[in-house]
């Protein structure tokens, strides 16, 4: 009756086996570090740069505990760990200074940081610490909300230019393109030419759905976008901020900061150790420009360095094609431009397509006019600086819609279409929610947080022992359980412990507690009736398993909502709370029911239970 089969101790064991590997990385602690990423638009950190980092820290006669190269989606960065904080401020003076050959133009930047100090063999399991939130490490916390009307009304006004120029190029008249709301209108006077425009632009523009109406003269053919486009359009708004906001942040120097999407159209961004509010502001607020320049062919190629510049045009000389001679009149900016995605030419190569807006599709097409054989440059300008993203040879008359090839492989061009996207913001955002905190309150938090939930844990065990003697273990093994499981799922999660989420963990204890409470009181109650003991654990844990499924299933929902319509501090809470629940139930039911067969299962005359003083009704 109150015998588990093996297996399901197996499963016990498994769990307390993962969860005291995946919760131990939070004991090792952290070691100075530094961390190397990129400083400008043009050059990507990778692989080869941590050979280079070894051999100017070796050449230095500074010893470290390793240099190992990381990458975060479309950024990279080579971290080397040191044994004390004294070399960690000398290794970031020497690589400063051997990895920026110009100070004042900086390749590299060299940032402050601090690495886990888990084993190999943990990081081997991916068993890696939680991360701590701005309230325990102290920083800026911003939270901000993407006009994505913006950027569906800037994707319309590059396909209302696309449309004027598809329909230009195959000499297709039209009565008219006006446009309401998300939808473009095109008026015809006749259904062929309709038909005809229709059939050319659904070939060149998948994105848009076709919808005819009117008759007579008086035709109309109406054009929206497809549902999976205007999602994607949207999508990629908001991955362009992020992406620009990324190598913004990095001229902090932050070493961890954490730049995430929350939502359909917010992003939050977490800076840990910065203070200056107003200069954090001011850099993610920063504007990039974008400039396409023709190339001022006056110049013989490979002399640009030595040659005298003409007036009226300047010398590139960072960046893809440089050094080269560029006119200082630009083309079109980055105004202009209103998507570019990596593509495939003809004959499938890799390439880069681009849509202008109408005025930049009447400049495109002014400057390029009788120019086939020329070439054009990009260019991207930060900081007052230019850096050359591509030189391209014309090859036909350009418009609103055009192709850059040559770029080599299929990465090079979508790390193209990404710098034309990311030069600057593709919506405007507004700070909605913003937070300082302190780093001596970040720690105070946490000696508080930790102290609360140590103290309240001790306390519950000192109770629930004296109060139900041997179960009341049980109930205390069953809580530790609990507490070494959600530990353990977090840092699995790699989820980001903040104060909020230390409250959750205390309530997570009590709830799972409350669940020990029911099913020892309902074993008392089974007592009292008369019922063996076997039969009374049996019956207790039974009749118990519906209330607490009950109690933590509308627990459970109340959480769920705090996650989903909750934002910021509220989230962390939930988060935490959520996976709290979970672990509960497995703990308080089946580890602890698991206790008590081991326990007493075998015992075949079995006369009493510790279970504390039951108290029987006197008649």
């Amino acid at each position: 009756m109150n015998r588990y089969p093996l297996w399901k101790y197996l499963v016990i064991a498994f769990a307390l086996v993962l969860g005291v590997l995946y919760t131990l990385p939070n004991f090792f602690g952290e070691s100075p570090a530094v961390q190397i990423s990129s400083a400008k638009a043009t050059i990507k950190v990778d692989a080869g740069l941590v050979a280079r980092v070894e051999h100017i820290l070796r050449t230095g006669g500074m010893a470290t505990g390793g240099v190992a190269f990381e990458a975060v989606g479309n950024q990279g960065s080579v971290r080397a760990r040191f044994a004390d904080p004294d070399a960690q401020f000398k290794a970031k003076a020497l690589l400063e200074k051997e990895l920026n050959t110009d100070p004042a133009d900086p390749v590299y930047i060299v940032a402050f940081n601090l690495l886990p100090n888990t084993p190999g063999w943990l990081q081997s399991l991916h068993a890696m610490p939680m991360y701590l939130g701005l309230d325990l490490r102290g920083g800026v916390h911003f939270l901000m909300e993407v006009d994505t009307k913006a950027v569906l009304n800037k994707r319309l006004q590059g396909l209302q230019a696309s449309v004027r120029s598809i329909l230009r190029d195959k000499n297709i008249r039209h009565a008219g393109l006006t446009r309401s709301a998300d939808t473009l209108e095109l008026q015809f006077r006749d259904q062929a030419t309709l038909d005809k425009a229709q059939n050319e632009l659904a070939s060149q523009l998948g994105e848009l759905t076709f919808s005819a109406s009117g008759s007579g003269s008086e035709l109309k053919l109406a054009m929206g976008m497809k549902p999976e486009a205007l999602k994607k359009t949207l999508d990629d708004g908001v991955q362009q901020n992020i992406t620009t906001l990324s190598k913004r942040v990095n001229e902090l120097g932050v070493a961890e900061p954490i730049i995430q999407r929350q939502g359909a159209s917010r992003i939050v961004v977490q800076l840990p150790g910065v203070q200056d509010v107003s200069r954090a502001k001011d850099i993610i607020g920063r504007t990039a420009t974008l400039e396409v320049r023709m190339v001022d062919e006056t110049v013989t190629r490979g002399t640009e360095e030595t040659a005298a510049i003409p007036f009226g045009s300047e010398l590139f000389k960072v960046g893809k094609g440089a050094p080269v001679v560029l006119y200082k009149e630009p083309i079109i900016t980055g105004d202009y431009i209103s998507s570019a995605s990596a593509s495939f030419d003809q004959n499938h190569r890799p390439s880069v397509s681009v849509d202008l807006n109408g005025d930049g599709g009447r400049r495109m097409r002014d400057a390029t006019r009788g120019k086939i054989g020329k070439s054009m440059a990009i260019v991207l300008f930060e900081k007052n600086r230019g850096e050359v993203l591509t030189v391209a040879t014309i090859q036909d008359e350009l418009g609103a819609r055009f192709q850059i090839t040559g770029e080599g492989s299929s990465e090079a061009s979508s790390d193209l279409a990404l710098l034309l996207r990311a030069g600057s913001l593709a919506a405007p955002m507004e700070i909605i929610e913003e937070r300082t905190i302190g780093p001596q309150l970040g720690a105070e938090n946490i000696k508080k947080g930790f102290d609360s939930t140590m103290y309240g844990f001790l306390a519950v065990a000192a109770f629930m022992t004296v109060y139900y003697m041997l179960f009341g273990l049980f109930s205390v093994l069953a809580l530790s359980t609990n507490l070494l499981l959600l530990v353990a799922i977090l840092s699995l999660l790699q989820a980001t412990l903040t104060l909020p989420g230390i409250a959750a963990i205390a309530l997570t204890l009590g709830m799972a507690i409350d669940a020990n409470v029911l099913i020892n009181e309902r074993i008392r109650e089974e007592l009292r009736a008369g019922h063996s003991p076997q039969v009374a654990i049996a019956m207790g844990f039974d009749r118990a398993w519906a209330t607490i499924l009950d109690s933590n299933v509308t627990t459970l929902i109340a959480g769920l909502a705090l996650l989903i319509f909750g934002s910021g501090a509220i989230r962390g809470f939930a988060v935490v709370h959520c996976i709290g629940i979970v672990t509960s139930i497995f703990s308080s039911v089946f580890v602890s029911r698991g206790l008590a067969n081991l326990w007493y299962g075998r015992k075949k005359k079995l006369t009493s239970l510790s279970i504390g003083q039951i108290w029987k009704p006197e008649h």
